[in-house]
């Protein structure tokens, strides 16, 4: 709040203070009232050029630039010391009434560089400052460059991919913590829990028009929504908070002997799993914008009965094909043991995507459905069948399916029905189906919600329904058993979506090299 404070006075003292900085100028006083034309006649004044004015509308360069406006315009005044310079950096309300009611202080205009040689310091920040500048209306508002870490979406997008993210395709989100060091997202680089950005100036959801909206089956990057807390680890920071500590919880609850029911006492063993990991790693909250980001496919639409049955994704009854190179997991008998390298080499299959079970005795691989026919020639292989999880497969253990709850005894094979929220819907609310929608509710629209008596309260109200602020999606990994997904935190809000994948302009295979077939393709 102070900050925003902050702003509307040095708002405020711009208004009362450039009709008469202006006069000193020689310019009309009138213009000072005026907004944007005060900018261009301030920059008329300070000699930089008139399109400078494009760059006070872009969030977080707007700021930036209000520095520079200040430095610069107290500098066409004979203010040109470092100590001048600082001062109009940190006291802007103060600086900028002294140039208009110092009657000592006169315009100079500004430094005249015309036969001089600007120092070297001078050119490289001149240099650097375009350049950041550019950088960044480039990534917030048209394309913007990222790395596929993990085996999660392959093989349709791979590890070691290098990728182009459209924002302009659902339409540019503007930066809800604009205040932030350049380039880095969450953590300054070269240290591993440094946070890269300031939180006493934040900014509500806005979405610029774009192309258009998600489509189902879009690569889509979006901000980890269950990242909305982490454990302050480089290790576990990317990894779903909520999961960790229930199922931390649950090991305290088993070592502990079962002594008692597990979910009727779950909030004291969860109050045990978040004392260890805060002691010894500290926990954090991180806003919207900068929570990790994550690439999935668009395999639910609000307003879509969501299922999968046996791996297969049904919405509304109707079976929806998996994408042309999705993988499964398999589980493959054999009468020998298999070479990783070989299988790496003739089938480009991944050693991590490759494990023995001792239960069944077979190897797990995942693999598209496409490489099956050619595995089943090896001489070794006895027979492939396809790994599921029936519903009920978790009972009694930790539930790490969404809801995460006892009642909804759901796999990420057998999975739903759930209904996808989309903007403007009403939905009939009770304690049975709340688990399904109170983390939307609450955390992603910012309500209380509570459960007394049997009864659902709002804000301290009891309803029955409720009217959804936004829309949701539901968002898989291709690679569907090496995936965390929504099928384990649940819904992907419409705020959180980032933009579209859809160029691939650099590949290396961790294992062989670049992959020189993948560089320059479309993202499908």
């Amino acid at each position: 709040m102070i900050p925003q404070l902050l702003l509307y006075i040095l708002i405020v003292v711009y208004f009362a203070s450039l009709w008469k900085v202006f006069e000193k100028a020689g310019e009309e006083k009138w213009k000072g009232f005026v907004p944007i034309l005060n900018i261009l006649v301030s920059l008329k004044i300070m000699k930089k050029p008139w399109w400078w004015v494009f760059l006070f509308l872009v969030p977080g360069i707007n700021l930036l630039m209000l520095v520079v406006l200040n430095v610069e315009l107290g500098k066409s005044f004979g203010k040109r010391t470092f100590t001048d310079s600082l001062v109009a950096v940190l006291v802007p309300w103060f600086s900028i009434p002294q140039l208009a009611f110092d009657k000592n202080i006169i315009y100079t205009g500004p430094i005249d560089w015309t036969g001089k040689k600007k120092g070297s310091a001078r050119e490289w920040g001149d240099a650097i400052l375009f350049a950041i500048i550019a950088a960044t209306i480039i990534r917030t508002f048209t394309l913007e460059a990222f790395t596929i870490p993990t085996g999660s979406m392959e093989k349709s997008l791979r590890v070691g991919d290098y990728l182009f993210v459209s924002k302009m395709s659902y339409g540019p989100r503007m930066p809800m913590t604009p205040v932030s060091f350049p380039f880095a997202h969450h953590t300054i680089p070269g240290t591993k829990k440094t946070q890269s950005y300031v939180e006493w100036f934040t900014q509500p959801y806005y979405r610029l028009p774009g192309f258009g909206d998600v489509e189902r089956f879009d690569a889509v990057v979006f901000n980890f929504p269950a990242g909305d807390t982490i454990i302050n680890d480089p290790e576990l920071q990317g990894h779903n908070y909520y999961s960790i500590i229930q199922g931390n919880a649950y090991e305290i609850w088993r070592k502990n002997g079962r002594k008692d029911d597990f979910w009727a006492n779950k909030d004291k063993y969860e109050a045990a799993a978040r004392s260890f990991f805060e002691k010894r790693y500290g926990i954090k909250a991180r806003p919207l914008d900068k929570r990790e980001n994550y690439i999935k496919r668009c395999v639910g639409m609000p307003g879509d009965n969501f299922e999968i049955i046996d791996g297969v994704v049904h919405e509304s009854g109707k079976k929806l094909d998996w994408p042309e190179n999705a993988q499964m997991e398999y589980l493959v008998k054999t009468t020998g043991q298999l070479n990783p390298k070989l299988l790496k080499e003739q089938y480009d299959i991944n050693p991590n995507d490759m494990s023995f079970d001792s239960e069944t005795q077979s190897y797990l691989i995942s693999m598209p459905e496409s490489s099956l026919e050619e595995i089943k020639k090896l001489g070794v292989v006895e027979s492939i069948s396809l790994k599921l999880k029936d519903k009920g497969s978790y009972d009694g253990t930790s539930m790490p399916i969404f809801p995460n709850h006892p009642d909804y005894n759901w796999t990420e094979d057998n999975f739903g029905p759930l209904y996808i929220p989309k903007k403007g819907d009403v939905i009939d609310l009770s304690v049975e189906n709340l688990p399904l929608y109170q983390r939307a509710i609450e955390v992603y629209e910012g309500n209380t919600v509570e459960e007394k008596e049997g009864q659902v309260l709002i804000n301290g109200e009891v309803v029955s329904s409720y009217t959804f602020g936004q829309s949701y999606y539901m968002l898989m990994g291709d690679n569907r058993h090496h995936s965390a997904d929504s099928r384990f935190w649940g819904f992907v809000p419409e705020d959180h979506v980032v933009g579209k994948a859809v160029f691939i302009w650099f590949s290396k295979d961790p294992y062989t090299g670049i992959r020189w077939d993948r560089v320059f393709n479309f993202v499908h």
